[in-house]
């Protein structure tokens, strides 16, 4: 079968064995996979940096170099390090697709069934997938495999609004209008939110707009801060959603300025972190963290051995998450089409992020296909 890689800075299209089933896990032919612009082009930046540039940006390593260095001498340390920085690595973690089989202990799906799968460790852009049961979820009815490949993001946005806990009626920034930011402002508009939306990137603005946002701030149009008082008739926003991506650690601050007394501010992106005591202490505004698509992400048990969280204690999880926005876009309170900025078939691959790298163009949405598939499917 055919599987993206990631590789000194470039995606390869590899021939690879096809994974087979194992026990709690799900087998997919998949239709559609949705490149994550920010996540998988960072990673294909940082594969193509040189060994003293990530020595920069990486200085936590530099001490397990060291330590490898005094224990196994230069030359066997530069090689291994070498070597691993030339490894082809899997690209990938949200896909949509056809049970081809199911494993052992697995009673909820059977071949033929239409899902959405999700995990930067098997939702792979790749012919063939091997999924856990708890990141496998039934697409519904009515609605793409285009769609439905967006499952990651959209949990991803979704997890960060419940962290803000937006009530009706409450005004919301969104610092950052990528595709993270457009699913989070339309799904704030959904909850009844008032939106008000800030890029540096003006048809990011105008989308967002066209599809359900109250306000959009440029920074050529003044200061942002204090638009966003003259919007909330000077109390400020309720919340701040971060989903840019920018070292910085002015964005941080500048969330803490918007925010009224007694604020929130949630943290999707990834941004500086160097925080100033004196912008949130004498407001007493809540930080949160968003920890990717919802409780569940990270814990082994969870993720791979298949335990799920009781409902009536975690009423949440990054497979409700999941569902809740197939949902979302089933009902069209979420509308993903007017984002797709284009659609690759999987052989292709490599052209498809050679033009994410372009500075010219800054799409949002970039899916890859895989012809053939519904051809190969009993009616």
């Amino acid at each position: 079968m055919k599987q993206v890689f990631i590789s000194k800075g470039n995606a390869l299209v590899k021939e690879v064995p096809a994974p087979k089933a194992e026990p709690g896990t799900v087998l997919v032919e998949v239709d559609h996979s949705c490149i994550s612009v920010g996540t998988e082009m960072s990673g294909l930046h940082t594969s193509s940096l040189p060994l003293w540039k990530l020595a920069v940006q990486q200085p936590e390593n530099v001490k397990k170099v060291i330590r490898l260095v005094t224990n196994q001498g230069f030359g066997k340390t530069r090689n291994l390090i070498e070597s691993r920085l030339s490894a082809e690595l899997p690209t990938g973690y949200s896909a949509a697709g056809i049970v081809m089989e199911v494993g052992n202990g697995v009673s909820k799906f059977q071949p033929g069934d239409r899902v959405a799968c999700a995990g930067a460790q098997c939702a792979y852009h790749a012919e063939i997938i091997r999924v856990p049961l708890n990141l496998t979820l039934p697409i519904p009815e009515g609605l793409s495999f285009a769609e439905a490949s967006t499952v990651t993001l959209g949990a991803i946005a979704l997890q960060g609004v419940r962290r803000a806990s937006p009530t009706l009626g409450e005004t919301v920034v969104v610092l950052g209008l990528g595709i993270l930011g457009q699913l989070t402002s339309q799904i704030l508009a959904a909850n009844g939110c008032r939106v008000i939306g800030t890029d540096l990137d003006r048809t990011r603005i105008d989308r967002a707009l066209k599809l359900g946002m109250n306000a959009g701030l440029h920074p050529d149009d003044g200061n942002d801060v204090s638009h966003v008082s003259r919007l909330t008739d000077g109390y400020g926003a309720d919340a701040v959603i971060i989903t840019a991506a920018n070292p910085s650690d002015g964005i941080i601050s500048t969330a803490f300025d918007m925010c009224r007394k007694k604020g929130r501010v949630v943290l999707v992106g990834d941004v500086g972190l160097n925080l100033n005591r004196e912008d949130f202490y004498a407001k007493e505004i809540d930080f949160l963290i968003s920890s990717s698509y919802g409780p569940g992400r990270y814990d082994q048990r969870y993720e791979e051995e298949g335990l799920d969280y009781p409902l009536p204690f975690v009423r949440w999880t990054e497979n409700r998450n999941m569902l809740e926005y197939l949902r979302m876009l089933k009902e069209k309170k979420v509308l993903v089409g007017p984002l797709l900025d284009s659609t690759y078939p999987l052989e292709q691959a490599t052209n498809a992020f050679d033009s994410l790298k372009s500075e010219k163009v800054n799409p949002l949405l970039v899916l890859l296909s895989y012809p053939g598939l519904l051809d190969r499917i009993p009616l």
